[in-house]
């Protein structure tokens, strides 16, 4: 297992992250997954034996179900390994039980700590945008919680390129903490964080979580053009995550995964989390399973290399368009394009 910085900090975490959002199978999550404490108990132990030592949660999966899951699966191993959580979703019916307030924040970590059974969250990530709160309150508070103790690093996720970079501003202003990392949704089949997020990523010194690295399944390989969708898969159970635009472009990535797949003996879901392991930026993946045998083959990604090859045909059959401010930065201002301008651009100097 590789270890890399998480943005700009000395925390080192593993390539291959565990993900909890199957853990608990209460409401909507009950379409993601149902993995129950004993399963759990499973998968956490081949995640630590095989080197993972970071855990994602969030307090909204199942309800706080997860979170409780995940504090009691742990039990003695909890010094073994980082837990994440994330708050801003309804925990209850009233007007302040949501959001990124100071209000609602402190009363999240707290019930999150409770839940987990730990003293310390490693790493809280606020889990999307929250546009009636000032980030002024929101970052406080967190600064709040890293000082009291209770919360070591903060991150955001589902944040837009203007969110990000306003927070980094408000943080550096203020003297506040700053966030280390965003967790993002990145795929094969959905780019567009190449615009935006990315770049910001490698110049301001952010890790990438990716989530649904696999786009909800559909990357696994199980998938292919003209079958049913296998027995079991979110799709048939109704969940809507992540939106396919694109139908046949979904078909011409998943022709070339299975290929490279079925070449090189493993699954597509390898090849998939292979290929964003050697993206710009990317610090970890998130998988998840229903079963021990999806998480034991996802775990083998952390040592697949792609060949040169292999990533030119991913990257070419996948490829986002290049946009508006973009092409013209190609067309007119590529003799003075930074590292981060060339994580998008690059690619399109040499065609």
């Amino acid at each position: 297992m590789e270890y890399r910085l998480l943005g700009k900090s000395g925390l080192k975490i593993s390539t291959i992250t565990l993900g909890t959002m199957t853990m608990g199978g209460k409401e909507p999550f009950a379409k993601v997954g149902n993995v129950g404490l004993d399963e759990a108990r499973r998968q956490i132990d081949l995640c630590i034996d095989a080197g993972v030592n970071l855990i994602d949660t969030a307090d909204v999966y199942s309800s706080g179900a997860a979170e409780e899951i995940v504090g009691e699966a742990l039990g003695g191993k909890r010094n073994t390994v980082l837990i994440a959580t994330k708050a801003r979703y309804p925990m209850g019916q009233g007007p302040n039980d949501r959001g990124l307030s100071r209000h609602y924040l402190m009363r999240a970590c707290e019930a999150s700590l409770r839940r987990l059974r730990t003293d310390v969250i490693d790493l809280y990530q606020v889990h999307q945008w929250d546009g009636q709160t000032p980030l002024e309150e929101t970052l406080e508070a967190l600064d709040t919680l890293v000082r009291q103790g209770k919360v070591r690093y903060i991150g955001c996720s589902n944040y837009s390129g203007w969110h990000v970079m306003k927070a980094l501003g408000i943080s550096a202003a203020e003297h506040r903490q700053r966030f280390i990392s965003q967790q993002i949704h990145y795929t094969l089949e959905a780019r567009e964080a190449e615009y935006e997020l990315v770049p910001i990523s490698l110049d301001q010194g952010l890790g990438i979580l990716v989530w649904s690295p696999l786009a909800g399944g559909l990357l696994s390989g199980k998938h292919r053009r003209d079958r049913a969708a296998p027995e079991g898969t979110r799709q048939l159970a109704g969940w809507k995550e992540p939106p396919i635009r694109d139908e046949e472009r979904l078909w011409r990535i998943i022709d070339t995964l299975v290929g490279i797949a079925d070449a090189r003996g493993v699954s597509g879901a390898q090849v998939a989390l292979a290929w964003l392991l050697g993206r710009q930026g990317v610090t970890s993946v998130i998988i998840g399973g229903r079963t021990e045998a999806q998480i034991k083959d996802n775990l083998g990604a952390a040592d697949l290399k792609l060949s040169d090859d292999e990533r030119a045909r991913l990257d070419a059959v996948s490829a986002p368009p290049v946009l508006y401010p973009y092409w013209h930065q190609l067309w007119t201002a590529s003799d003075r394009l930074g590292p981060a301008d060339l994580s998008l651009l690059g690619p399109h100097l040499t065609k």
